[in-house]
């Protein structure tokens, strides 16, 4: 079993070592921890799984199920790592997609060189979020696996909260400088972003975004899937990510540690006041479900919850009883190749319905369900 504790790393400017580039070598990070016992999550009335596993949904049209955003209780909106578009699923049906919306023209994400054809450029969106009407959505900011630096792969936008039916608009400007900005926070130099930010991203101390939510406050969560800092996960607040989309710099919040047994953020989102965490290894291996509450608490596993699946995103709707997993099954065979290089019409990806029976119902009192301030 995974031995698992909740570590808070307020972060403090230190000398970076004469040798920035040694990720992952034994090195005292500058910061002021706090550690928790955790064990698996149970039910505290039965003493048993604090999960139950429902029906597997299969949706059709993609593969790589890598971010979404809630619109109502049945329906998300999809991003996919290997094209520009979003796509609009129900989540009780499943099948094809209600609609695909291409987010190339508003984005400018077109090779012009191609003259008679224009090629989208892959900009490997990897999170996404919504606070109110607003949603935001999040590219991996790593290079590609050749370990080329691809300037379409740096974008963070925002638009309006996806709908059914009715026009997306992006908000703003997409912001590309946020890695330049990491780089360059005091606050993060402890975890040497500009050497990881040179790697391709599933080399060792590679740097990938992957995780992305929103906290009570509303500011936002970034979650690495890598770097891994001394074998701990690592989250970046931002504090005023609408003034982003508008040109305005980030102001970072301090910076988190999660001990997640050295696995690092594939996904992040809440539901009923607390945090669901989806956390794995820096390349490929099996991913593992966690519950947060939050700096000073516990993080604890739901073990079995991501068995056989590979989850990149959350379908998190509060007044549904359950949560889905959605799984990144791409590279599960299909027709004799991989799922992303099928024909459009056999790919697909899967949704898990999960119930954790751990859960308070919404409306509980904040002592029973408190939040807690990055």
């Amino acid at each position: 079993m995974l031995a698992i504790c909740a570590v808070i790393a307020f972060v403090i400017v230190w000398k970076q070592s004469n040798h920035p580039s040694e990720l992952g070598t034994a090195r005292a990070l500058s910061a002021v921890r706090a550690t928790l016992s955790a064990p698996s999550l149970k039910n505290e009335a039965t003493g048993s799984s604090a999960m139950k596993r429902g029906e597997q949904v299969v949706f059709e049209g993609a593969c790589d199920a890598s971010g979404a955003v809630p619109i109502d209780d049945r329906h998300f909106a999809l991003a996919d790592d290997e094209d520009n578009l979003l796509r609009i699923y129900d989540a009780e049906r499943g099948g094809k997609p209600l609609r695909s919306i291409d987010l190339n023209p508003q984005l400018a994400l077109q090779d012009d060189k191609k003259k008679k054809k224009k090629k989208s450029l892959e900009s490997d969106l990897e999170a996404a979020t919504s606070i109110g009407n607003q949603a935001y959505w999040l590219s991996s900011h790593g290079r590609n696996k050749s370990g080329k630096l691809k300037e379409e792969r740096l974008v963070f936008f925002s638009t309006n909260l996806p709908q059914v039916n009715g026009a997306l608009r992006v908000i703003g400007e997409p912001y590309r400088d946020l890695v330049d900005d990491m780089v360059a926070e005091p606050s993060l130099q402890a975890f040497h972003l500009d050497a990881a930010q040179r790697l391709a991203p599933k080399a060792p101390g590679g740097l990938n975004f992957e995780g992305l939510t929103a906290t009570p406050e509303g500011s936002l969560l970034v979650g690495l899937r890598s770097p891994i800092p001394e074998g701990n996960a690592l989250l970046v607040p931002i504090e005023n990510p609408s003034d982003l989309v508008w040109g305005t710099k980030p102001r970072f919040g301090a910076p988190l540690l999660l001990q997640l047994g050295g696995l690092g953020i594939r996904a992040l989102s809440t539901w009923r006041g607390r945090y669901l965490v989806v956390a794995g290894p820096p390349a490929a291996g099996q991913s593992e479900l966690f519950v947060w509450d939050g700096p000073g608490t516990e993080v604890q596993l739901v073990q079995g919850a991501a068995e056989g699946l590979n989850p990149e995103a959350f379908f998190t709707p509060e007044d549904r009883e359950q949560i889905m997993l959605l799984s990144d099954d791409g590279t599960q065979m299909v027709q004799g190749v991989e799922c992303k290089s099928a024909p459009i019409e056999a790919q697909h990806f899967r949704g898990q319905w999960l119930t954790l029976t751990y859960a308070k119902k919404r409306g509980a009192s904040a002592q029973k369900s408190p939040h807690h301030k990055f």
